[in-house]
């Protein structure tokens, strides 16, 4: 889509000082997916540098926001390729849009922010004055779309890790080729520990840990006290959602004790 109300285009690097109508632009397939009249120039983050995975000695990896889709689906770790999958886009689109920008456009849907929470991700955000804070993913996505950034702040990057032992994926939509209603992720760490993420079934992301794998009434339980509200969209009626997650939970629990 044509964003007619954007006068300029500036190198990211180059201007400091923010002002109204400003947006940062990556990889741009969620920024020219909508009309934005409000803006007026893009800050565009490609001559940055930045380089997309970094790992340090203790096994983290810190994903720069503007690492590409097809570039995090190159890393030998089975889930990311499986949630790069869940996109269910073409190669022009993963090899254009940025795990950061799937986190700033905040839809429930988003798998970056499925996998990303999961791993229990930390984002770093810097502001136009340079001071910096982290956030965990689970609330940096408060709400459909929707995050915790503040005027002029931007994603610079998240670290997720180490990586766990085992994990489980399971994901459903609508149709063959439709965005997801409901999308899941079981960890199990070398101490035994199991975590649950719920994505897309819900307007923000929910992560569950547990020091030993739950029971199944433990873990329907512990559900039912987390999530208080269901998505509604064409792509998913709430009960529906609310029955896949469920049954997901439960093909995620039994995998993974």
């Amino acid at each position: 889509m044509d964003l007619h109300t954007v006068e300029q285009w500036v190198d990211a690097r180059t201007v400091d000082a923010w002002r109204p109508g400003d947006a940062w632009l990556a990889g741009g397939t969620a920024l020219f997916s909508a009309p934005g009249v409000h803006l007026r120039r893009l800050r565009d983050l490609g001559g940055t540098g930045w380089e997309p995975l970094v790992e340090d000695p203790d096994g983290r990896l810190e994903i720069a926001a503007t690492c590409t889709v097809a570039r995090l689906a190159a890393h030998p770790v089975a889930l990311f390729g499986q949630c790069c999958r869940a996109f269910l886009a073409s190669f022009t689109i993963w090899n254009m849009a940025t795990v950061g920008g799937n986190l700033c456009a905040a839809l429930p849907a988003g798998p970056m922010i499925a996998l990303t929470t999961a791993l229990d991700g930390g984002c770093l955000l810097l502001a136009p004055d340079g001071a910096a804070r982290t956030l965990p993913v689970t609330a940096f996505v408060v709400g459909d779309g929707r995050t915790a950034l503040r005027e002029g702040e931007l994603l610079r990057s998240v670290t997720v890790g180490p990586l766990p032992a085992r994990t489980a994926f399971r994901q459903a939509s609508l149709s063959t080729l439709g965005r997801s209603a409901a999308l899941l992720i079981g960890t199990r760490d070398a101490d035994g520990a199991m975590t649950l993420t719920i994505t897309a079934a819900t307007p923000r992301p929910h992560r569950l840990r547990f020091a030993v794998p739950p029971t199944a009434g433990e873990l329907r339980e512990a559900v039912e006290d987390e999530v208080e509200h269901w998505f509604d969209d064409l792509h998913g009626h709430p009960a529906w959602r609310r029955h896949l997650t469920f049954r997901f939970a439960e093909q995620i629990r039994e995998e993974l004790s």
